[in-house]
C-alpha cells in the first residue's frame, strides 16, 4: 500500500505544478453545458429532455481530453519501466494511476454537475441521481479510457486512433447513466440503469488494471 499512496502522492504533486492538465476538462464541461441552451429556443421545455443527455455526453468528451497523456509522461521519464521491474504488481500500480486521474479530473466534473443540471432545467430528484450516476460512470470511463491509453502509448498519433478504440467502449455507462436520469426525471423506477452501472463499474476497476498492465508490458516490449 505504500507504493500505492506514493503514486497517489506523485500524481497531486505534479498536478499541483500543472493546474491547466486538471483544469482543462473542467472548464471545457461548463463550455459545453453552458452554451448548449443557446441553440435552442428561450424557455424550450425540450431543454429539460435533453438536460440528462447533455451533461452526460459533455462529461464523456471532458474525460477524453486528458485520457492521451496518461501515461505519455510515464513512458518518456522511464517510470512504466520501473513500474514494470518493482515487486509491486503492476496492476496495483495501474490502479493508483488512475485512481489519482480519476480524482484530479473526473471528480470536479462530478462536483460541478448539480449546478450544470440546474442550470438546464433538469428537477431536483434527477439531479441527485445524476450525481449518483455519475460517480458510478465516470470511473468507467477513466478506467476505460487508461486502458486505450496503454494500447496506443507508444503508437504515433495516437491521439486520432484513441477515440475509434474508447469511444464504443464507453456508451454503454452513457446509455445506463443518461438512462437512469431520465427516469428519475419522468417519475419512473431509476434504480435498475444505476444497477448495470454498479456492475459495470465492479468490472471495470477489477479486471482492466490487469489488461492496461499487460497492454503497457506489449508497449515497453
Amino acid at each position: 500500500m505504500s507504493a500505492v499512496w506514493a503514486v497517489l502522492r506523485r500524481e497531486l504533486l505534479l498536478a499541483a505544478r500543472h493546474p491547466s492538465d486538471w483544469a482543462q476538462p473542467l472548464v471545457f464541461y461548463a463550455i459545453v453545458a453552458v452554451l448548449f441552451p443557446f441553440g435552442v429556443e428561450v424557455q424550450d421545455p425540450a431543454l429539460k429532455t435533453f438536460a440528462p443527455a447533455i451533461v452526460w455526453v459533455g462529461a464523456l468528451l471532458a474525460a477524453l481530453l486528458g485520457v492521451e497523456r496518461i501515461f505519455r509522461g510515464d513512458l518518456d521519464d522511464g517510470t512504466l519501466e520501473q513500474w514494470l521491474l518493482s515487486d509491486v504488481p503492476a496492476p496495483l500500480l495501474v490502479f493508483a494511476k488512475l485512481a489519482a486521474h480519476w480524482l484530479l479530473t473526473a471528480l470536479p466534473l462530478v462536483l460541478a454537475a448539480p449546478f450544470l443540471a440546474i442550470a438546464l432545467g433538469l428537477p431536483a430528484p434527477a439531479v441527485k441521481v445524476l450525481v449518483l450516476s455519475l460517480l458510478l460512470g465516470t470511473p468507467c470511463l477513466i478506467f476505460t479510457g487508461g486502458f486505450a491509453a496503454a494500447l496506443t502509448v507508444g503508437a504515433q498519433r495516437a491521439g486520432i486512433l484513441l477515440p475509434i478504440l474508447v469511444l464504443p467502449l464507453m456508451t454503454p455507462a452513457v446509455i445506463f447513466g443518461g438512462g437512469a436520469v431520465r427516469a428519475a426525471a419522468a417519475g419512473l423506477p431509476f434504480e435498475a440503469p444505476l444497477y448495470f452501472l454498479g456492475a459495470l463499474l465492479a468490472l471495470t476497476v477489477t479486471l482492466l488494471p490487469f489488461a492496461t498492465a499487460g497492454a503497457l508490458r506489449n508497449a515497453l516490449e
